[in-house]
């Protein structure tokens, strides 16, 4: 029998296969986490701006879950200061051993975790970010390239930028934007990567927390569906774009990128998330708990939906995604 595929990076990080969950805010809960992990891929709970109580209960039922390495994602420049300082310090008396940053490179965050002994997985969008967070101590870069959906940091193709992260890395790169399939996955390690990060391909689960509403617009999305788009900003830095699925608040800009200000948007409640007003231009995509218009939210989706045609359990997926892997590699007369 053949062994699963592995790479150098499923040993540093403790997984079976070289998946990894992406930490998808508001999404990436216990419950999808523990069914990747279960199918030997690499969990990450999105946790970008919550509280630290939600995180301790969410790291906790991980735990009880699946007993494997996870990392919990946070995001420094979208975080108000102090709730950060209690999210890692809430994170590392848990004992929490691993996590990943995204967008701009704060070296104080992963200063602290690193000197707790911590690993860090760094998303990036530029080589130059790479080279910054490669400096401030990172363990593992994913380079997110311009298919990803939600937050998207950079501009350039995924297999370009991999290509160019990967040249002038010396710690492993991870590929991330509009993957979903085992051709995908075969692509990114030909660039030189040594695994692959997944976000809508798990968000079209059973066990993923988004709404499904959500799951199913991304089901029945093709790539030409998804925009780039700033005018989701609020509770994020200013400028900041996105891929979703073209909506009612988006169609009117267009596909192109407008420069928001998000001190000029209008705040109008458009839906409740446990009792929490979401407002219409925020960055909040539709939860299983969330009411009002969804249509109108973010709805996040990368490039690569046209192969996500079901909503179908996060371990069948990741054993397919790693199937057809193999079956190319085979064909191809080549394994790592």
């Amino acid at each position: 029998m053949t062994p699963p595929l592995r790479t150098p990076l499923c040993d540093l990080l403790g997984c079976d296969v070289p998946v990894l969950l992406a930490g998808m805010g508001g999404v990436a809960r216990w419950e999808l986490a523990a069914a990747v992990a279960a199918a030997g891929g690499y969990p990450q709970l999105g946790m970008v701006r919550e509280d630290p109580a939600l995180i301790a209960r969410e790291v906790t039922a991980l735990r009880a879950a699946m007993p494997r390495p996870f990392a919990v994602n946070l995001i420094p420049a979208a975080t108000e200061p102090g709730l950060l300082d209690r999210q890692i310090g809430t994170c590392l008396d848990l004992g929490v051993g691993a996590f990943s940053f995204f967008w701009d490179v704060v070296p104080a965050a992963l200063a602290r975790v690193k000197a707790a002994g911590a690993q860090v997985i760094h998303q990036v969008g530029t080589p130059e970010a790479a080279r910054m967070a490669q400096d401030a101590g990172a363990d593992v870069l994913v380079a997110q390239g311009a298919e990803a959906g939600g937050h998207v940091h950079g501009e350039t193709g995924l297999l370009a930028l991999v290509e160019t992260v990967a040249r002038a890395a010396w710690v492993p790169v991870v590929a991330s934007g509009g993957i979903g399939t085992g051709a995908g996955l075969v692509a990114a390690l030909a660039a030189g990567a040594q695994g692959v990060q997944c976000g809508t391909a798990f968000l079209a689960t059973p066990e993923s927390f988004a709404h499904d509403y959500h799951k199913d617009r991304v089901v029945a999305a093709h790539a030409t569906d998804t925009l780039r788009t700033d005018i989701f900003v609020l509770n994020w830095p200013a400028h900041a774009a996105v891929r979703v699925i073209a909506n009612s608040t988006t169609r009117p800009l267009g596909h192109r990128l407008t420069g928001h200000d998000p001190a000029a948007l209008p705040r109008e409640v458009i839906a409740q998330e446990d009792g929490r007003p979401i407002l219409r231009y925020s960055t909040d995509s539709p939860l299983r708990t969330t009411t009002g218009d969804l249509e109108a939210m973010a709805l996040f989706a990368g490039q690569g939906v046209d192969a996500i045609t079901a909503v179908i359990p996060a371990g069948d997926r990741l054993r397919r995604i790693m199937a057809e892997a193999e079956a190319i590699l085979t064909r191809l007369g080549t394994r790592p």
